[in-house]
């Protein structure tokens, strides 16, 4: 009885290799939504305008691709009050799932609102009061990720922005 051999599993690199020249955009998120990294830039664009237009505070984009498995994005903005961190969100929720088709996949701190994370797969979000915010400073945990200017992603900069005397 004759015995064949089956033929070698393609090496990851190959199969990453093949992926990468069929769709270079999908191939190079490594993100659990395999949208790929431009969809994610979108995602975490639309986030940081509605922060933006929400007087959100310190808004800024941070790409952490070359450093997570499962995400590429950060948005990280502020808020004053409880209500305003709500609004926040709820609109997040509404502009990335109405206006882009974008389920959020999870959420945490609600109740609480001093730290509302909201987890878009490849984007995640986090708005924060004032004091959690300096207590966990993830601009420092993830210093090695990318950080995003506003213009360069092309958002409306609300007059007044960053203006010390707005904040009181």
């Amino acid at each position: 009885m004759e015995t064949t051999q089956p033929d070698p599993p393609e090496s990851s690199s190959d199969a990453d290799s093949q992926a990468k020249d069929a769709n270079p955009m999908v191939a190079s998120s490594r993100a659990i939504r395999p949208h790929g990294v431009e969809h994610g830039r979108k995602l975490a664009a639309a986030a940081a305008q509605v922060a933006l237009d929400n007087n959100g505070k310190d808004v800024m984009v941070i790409d952490v691709c070359a450093q997570s498995a499962e995400f590429d994005f950060f948005v990280l903005a502020t808020g004053t009050s409880r209500r305003q961190l709500h609004a926040i969100s709820e609109q997040i929720d509404d502009v990335l799932q109405k206006g882009l088709g974008d389920q959020r996949l999870g959420i945490e701190g609600y109740a609480e609102s001093r730290w509302i994370v909201l987890d878009y797969g490849s984007v995640v979000v986090h708005l924060f009061d004032d004091e959690t915010r300096d207590y966990y400073d993830l601009e420092s945990l993830w210093a090695d990720g990318k950080p995003i200017s506003l213009e360069e992603l092309g958002l409306t900069i609300p007059a007044g922005y960053g203006d010390p005397d707005q904040d009181e």
